[in-house]
C-alpha cells in the first residue's frame, strides 16, 4: 500500500537543549516524512545552530526563521500553510516521538479516508514529580476507525482522549476547520482536534507511540497559572463551540460531557452564563467534579503512591521492548 505523505511541523523557541531528541526521532521513523519544518521563533539560544546542524545532514528538514517572536501558535499557523503533505503532525520541540508512530498511523488512514486525524496512546512524564501515566488507554483493543457517535459514547464513561503528541491531522480539514485560533492559546489544538474528531470520527492506534514531557516552563502551564487569561480563554473557547460553525458538533460535545477536563474553571464558565448552560449535564457535572478533586489531590500525594493509582486505574500500559514498532 502506497502512504499517504505527512509533513511535520516543529515550533521551537529556545529548545536548543532538547531539539536534538526530537528531530533525531522525527527522521528515524520507518515511514519517512516527506518533510520536517523547523519554525525558529526568534531563539536567542543556540536553537538556529543546531537546526542548521540537522538541516545540512537531511534535506527533508526546512528551516523558516522569524526574525521576531510570535508565539506557538502563529508557528503552528505557519507550518500548516507550508505544509505540502497529505496529513500533519506538530511535534514540540521537548518531545519525542516513539518507534512506528508515522507507518501506523498513515497505513491507517489510508485505510479510512474519511478521517479527521489519527492518534495513538500518549506516554506522559513529569520529571519533577517523578511521574508517569498514558493517555488515550482503552480507547480500542486494536487499530480502528472511531466514528462520531462511538466517540460520545467514550467520552461519557471517559475513556477518549486524544493525546495531541501523538495526533496525525487531515491536513484540509485541519485547514476548513479554521486552523489554530490565537486566542485559544495552549488550547487551540484541543478545540480543533475535537470538532474533526466529532465532525469526521479519528482513527486510533492503541499503542503507546510518543513521550509527552510536563515541565512548569511550558507554555501550557505558564498559561493556566493565570486565571484571568484561562477565564478569558475558556470563554472564547465556549463561544466558538456556540457558534454556527460547529452546529454539527456542539450537540456531540455537550452529550458526552467532553468539557470536563477544564475543570472548576469551565464549570463556572458553564454555570455563569445562561448561553452556556446547555453544556451543564449530568455527564459534565459527573466528570467535572471528580477530575478537579482528582487535580487537588495530586499536588500532595507522594510519586509512589501516585504511580500505585495510575497503575492500578489502567493509566499505564505496558513498556514496549527495546527495538520493537
Amino acid at each position: 500500500m502506497n502512504l499517504p505523505s505527512l509533513s511535520v511541523i516543529v515550533p521551537n523557541y529556545n529548545h536548543a537543549r532538547t531539539l536534538p531528541v526530537c528531530l533525531r526521532a522525527l527522521l528515524a521513523q520507518s515511514a519517512p516524512a516527506l518533510e520536517v519544518i523547523v519554525i525558529d521563533d526568534a531563539s536567542t539560544d543556540d536553537s538556529v545552530a543546531v537546526i542548521e546542524g540537522f538541516a545540512r545532514q537531511h534535506p527533508a528538514i526546512r528551516f523558516i526563521r522569524h526574525e521576531a517572536n510570535r508565539g506557538v501558535v502563529a508557528g503552528m499557523n505557519h507550518g500548516l500553510d507550508l505544509a505540502r503533505g497529505d496529513f500533519v503532525l506538530f511535534a514540540a520541540a521537548d518531545d519525542e516521538v516513539l518507534p512506528g508512530l508515522f507507518e501506523k498511523s498513515l497505513r491507517l488512514l489510508a485505510a479510512h479516508p474519511g478521517a479527521g486525524l489519527c492518534c495513538a496512546i500518549g506516554d506522559w512524564r513529569q520529571a519533577e514529580r517523578g511521574l508517569r501515566w498514558h493517555m488515550g488507554v482503552g480507547m480500542s483493543p486494536e487499530p480502528a476507525f472511531l466514528d462520531p457517535a462511538r466517540l460520545v459514547d467514550l467520552e461519557r464513561t471517559g475513556r477518549l482522549f486524544i493525546a495531541s503528541h501523538t495526533t496525525v491531522f487531515h491536513r484540509e480539514r485541519t485547514r476548513a476547520a479554521g486552523g489554530f485560533a490565537p486566542a485559544l492559546k495552549w488550547h487551540c489544538d484541543w478545540f480543533v482536534m475535537h470538532v474533526l474528531a466529532f465532525r469526521h470520527g479519528i482513527c486510533h492506534v492503541p499503542e503507546s507511540l510518543g513521550i509527552l514531557n510536563i515541565r512548569g516552563a511550558s507554555f501550557h502551564e505558564r498559561g493556566r497559572r493565570n486565571p484571568a487569561e484561562y477565564r478569558q480563554l475558556l470563554g472564547e473557547l465556549l463561544r466558538r463551540l456556540n457558534s454556527p460553525e460547529c452546529a454539527d458538533v456542539v450537540s456531540r460535545i455537550r452529550a458526552c460531557g467532553a468539557l470536563y477536563l477544564f475543570g472548576g474553571t469551565v464549570l463556572r464558565a458553564v454555570a455563569g452564563q445562561p448561553a452556556n448552560r446547555h453544556f451543564l449535564t449530568a455527564a459534565f457535572l459527573r466528570k467535572n467534579l471528580w477530575h478537579s478533586f482528582k487535580l487537588s489531590v495530586k499536588r500532595f500525594v507522594p510519586a509512589w503512591l501516585g504511580n500505585l493509582y495510575l497503575r492500578l486505574a489502567g493509566f499505564r500500559v505496558k513498556d514496549r521492548k527495546p527495538g520493537t514498532h
